[in-house]
């Protein structure tokens, strides 16, 4: 395999750097199976409504999770595939035995 252009490992070092985050990956896991709106991600993940919607908006921004508006409630779901794989694929890994 070759290695990608230096845009898209860029990109793909963005990605990693945002996913890293210990609060966002919380935020990940309690989003991983069920849409939750901002006040159901901050029960599960315990911290401050506005850490986690700071959190959120780089999350969106970085498109690993998207939105959904019903009336003023927004829902939060991961952005698509991908994202379940990395954090499964992330979580594997680090639970492999040496």
């Amino acid at each position: 395999m070759t290695i990608p252009n230096d845009e898209v490992l860029d990109k793909m070092e963005n990605i990693l750097n945002i996913a890293s985050d210990f609060t966002r990956l919380k935020i990940l896991y309690a989003i991983k199976d069920e849409e939750k709106n901002v006040g159901e991600i901050v029960e599960q993940v315990g911290a401050s409504q506005s850490l986690v919607s700071h959190q959120l908006s780089i999350l969106k921004n970085a498109d690993l999770v998207s939105v959904r508006k019903v009336g003023t409630k927004v829902f939060y779901r991961l952005a698509d595939d991908h994202v379940d794989k990395l954090l499964s694929i992330v979580h594997e890994h680090v639970l492999e035995e040496k």
